[in-house]
């Protein structure tokens, strides 16, 4: 019986380090000129998500909260990869942080729109003077999350665990 306990304890901690680290991950890498339109690329490096099966790229031009999931046959692969529990946890996890923040963006938030894409490998958001910023959901740590876009700001990735105190800071300053 203690030995049951010792290895959910173990679990519940590799769980919940491994959700800490996926909810921390963000690197902003911009890049500026003085002349023309600017063009930013973000990317993180990959850890152990695999590749999309999808090339496509999802267009984002006003206020929104960009949802981003693995698309079928990417989920099918993580699968492989975590063990049942952990992956489960991670997709039950995921599914109500989600849940929880579309609710408050609709109760709060109902003048920013709602994008969900499952089926797109990159985001392109258009700021303010046409400037560009492109990211590779290929290359973003996080299996499940949230980015949210201010035409005039850089889009952010957020803690979906802290989505009230991330939306205020981001669409008030």
């Amino acid at each position: 019986m203690k030995k049951n306990l010792f290895n959910r304890s173990v679990i519940n901690f590799a769980l919940i380090f491994f959700s800490l680290l996926i909810n921390s991950s963000c690197v902003n890498n911009a890049e500026k000129s003085s002349t023309g339109p600017q063009e930013i690329h973000i990317d993180t490096p990959v850890l152990v998500k695999p590749p999309s099966s999808y090339p496509d790229t999802l267009l984002i031009t006003s206020s929104s909260a960009v949802f981003f999931i693995p698309d079928s046959a990417q989920l099918e692969k993580i699968r492989i990869i975590y063990e049942k529990n952990i992956f489960e946890s991670m997709v039950h996890e995921n599914f109500y942080q989600m849940r929880n923040a579309r609710i408050i963006l609709k109760k709060y938030w109902p003048q920013i729109n709602i994008v969900e894409t499952s089926k797109a490998r990159y985001l392109l958001f258009i700021k303010a003077g046409n400037t560009k910023t492109y990211i590779d959901l290929d290359r973003q740590r996080n299996i499940y999350g949230i980015y949210i876009f201010d035409p005039g700001k850089e889009p952010e990735l957020i803690d979906m665990m802290n989505i009230d105190t991330m939306l205020g800071f981001y669409f008030k300053k």
